[in-house]
């Protein structure tokens, strides 16, 4: 997802958007880590890139690790963990981690970012995970269901690995600013697009599914969780002002949309 002319983050989107503009580097766009292997081929890259990114260091990972919680001394599993950014800030928090993905380059650099403590993974989320019922007191899902098109067997499994008294927190892209770039295309349907995107010095194309706002409370009733907590946060306070869209820097606004948070309890 991308807001026009806000801030330059980088990667650069390469593909043109709405009305044939093609975006560059004074947009704004998101970097997720996928559960699909098709990140093995640019997974050094999309690392590197996102080291120090506006949107996942200064926006998603604090709000993930706040909406989680204390997580000191509980089992946590970073459903969709990439490169393992968000399971090193929860460790850091206490929690005992585990981590599951698609792609095996990106938990190898998980692997040499969280050294031989963490158990990780390589899981589909389309499939049953491979754990018990009741093993862990949080699931962390951060920026990964909008992947797919079924959210029904994800969340199945999230509920029934979490223990009772247990939550739920993720984050997806917000599909008000799919009606922003997209405003001849149906809101209120769930279906498919592509862009392409480039990380460094390599291009990729990523496939999402948008699914509008009641869609995705629908499926979390049907997986029988109850919404606790809905968040539009702020980028962190230690945020480089160098990072941050110009409106806010002058005060003009208090925060952008990008991503929306859920925190979820069965």
């Amino acid at each position: 997802m991308s807001i026009p002319g806000e801030w330059s983050v980088g990667p650069v989107r390469v593909r043109a958007g709405a009305g044939g503009r093609r975006y560059g580097a004074s947009d704004v766009f998101e970097r997720i880590p996928v559960f699909a292997d098709h990140y093995d081929s640019f997974a050094a890259a999309y690392d590197a890139e996102n080291t120090s990114s506006l949107l996942n260091t200064y926006y998603n990972h604090p709000a993930m690790v706040d909406l989680a919680g204390d997580v000191a001394g509980l089992q946590v599993l970073d459903a969709g963990c990439g490169s393992g950014p968000l399971t090193a800030a929860l460790r850091s928090a206490g929690a005992v981690m585990t981590g599951i993905d698609g792609s095996p380059e990106m938990l190898a650099t998980a692997r040499r970012r969280l050294g031989d403590d963490v158990p990780l993974h390589v899981a589909d989320l389309a499939e049953p995970l491979p754990f018990a019922d009741d093993a862990f007191d949080v699931v962390v899902c951060s920026l990964v269901l909008h992947y797919l098109e079924d959210w029904d067997a994800p969340l199945a499994e999230f509920r029934r690995v979490l223990r009772p008294g247990g939550r739920l927190v993720l984050s997806v892209n917000h599909p008000t600013v799919f009606a922003h770039l997209r405003p001849t295309e149906d809101y209120f349907a769930v279906h498919r697009f592509s862009d392409e995107f480039r990380f460094g010095d390599q291009e990729a194309t990523l496939t999402f599914w948008h699914r509008p706002l009641h869609a995705m409370f629908d499926a979390f009733r049907g997986a029988g969780f109850a919404v606790s907590a809905v968040a539009e946060p702020a980028p962190a306070p230690d945020t480089p002002v160098e990072l941050l869209p110009p409106r806010i820097v002058s005060g003009e606004r208090s925060r952008f949309l990008s991503f929306l948070y859920f925190v979820l309890t069965p």
